[in-house]
């Protein structure tokens, strides 16, 4: 009786002892840039995720998890947060939350494994509870085949931005369609102010000589015709002077010895 008791209580040691050691499987698909969990070989959840650039290519291989950290930042990226994050291989690479998740299905990494905040944290309690020693992580593909799979849409340009769609057609009254002609526009006021700033740029000598100096005109000068100089000048006293007349002189008369007139 006290052997088959013992028996038991052993028994239930062992059982706790494999259901705190759960098996958790982590495979990274980095040619669909996918992320499977499994627990026990039961597949759990399928996330989205972002592995490393081709430039920066997370590793293939299966790794053992050793270390995790809620609180993360990167000490090699500006300190970048790293959140939840679960560590994999001794160079740094580790899976982890992030706020980029416009980028999750195309590699963007600096090497990680990204997932959204929220999948990083269920990931995270999930690895926790079932023990870090006894998790896995696959990775297979590579992020050429992904990006040839998907590629990235190209930035659209300036001047595709500034396309205007085609207005749609127009119609009268009897359903007729009726062609709609551009109207030329008017040149705005500050063109026609530059223009004019040109044209009086300098004040001239009024005589319309021309040294090569040049003077800044103030503003609103307006230079005055020929005809406004005149009336200018006329109205204040300085009329045109008249030209002056000479007279022919008189033709020499002889006068007498003593200055008589003779007979």
């Amino acid at each position: 009786m006290r052997s088959l008791l013992v028996g038991l209580i052993g028994l239930t040691f062992v059982a706790a002892g494999n259901a705190a050691q759960a098996k958790v499987a982590i495979t990274v698909d980095k040619d669909n840039q996918q992320m499977t969990v499994a627990v026990d070989g039961v597949e759990k959840y399928r996330w989205p995720v972002s592995s490393g650039d081709p430039a920066h290519e997370t590793p293939g291989g299966t790794y053992q998890t050793f270390r995790m950290e809620e609180d993360h930042y990167s000490k090699e990226f500006d300190e970048a947060p790293m959140p939840n994050a679960i560590f994999f291989t001794k160079r740094g690479h580790a899976i982890h939350g992030t706020d980029s998740v416009n980028r999750l299905g195309s590699p963007a990494s600096h090497g990680c494994v990204r997932l959204s905040r929220a999948n990083a944290a269920t990931l995270y309690a999930l690895v926790k509870t079932d023990g870090l020693l006894t998790t896995s992580v696959t990775l297979t593909g590579s992020a050429q085949v992904a990006l040839a799979r998907n590629p990235r849409p190209a930035k659209p340009s300036a001047v595709a931005r500034r396309q205007v769609a085609p207005a749609e057609p127009s119609y009268d009254a009897a359903g007729n369609p009726v062609e709609l002609v551009p109207q030329p526009v008017a040149p705005s006021r500050r063109v026609q102010r530059q223009v004019v700033q040109q044209d009086d740029r300098y004040i001239y000598p009024a005589d319309g000589s021309d040294t090569g100096q040049r003077y800044p005109a103030p503003p609103g000068y307006r230079r005055m015709t020929e005809a406004e100089t005149q009336q200018y000048y006329a109205g204040r006293g300085y009329a045109p002077q008249q030209q002056q007349q000479y007279y022919a002189p008189r033709p020499y008369q002889p006068r007498g010895l003593f200055g008589g007139y003779q007979d």
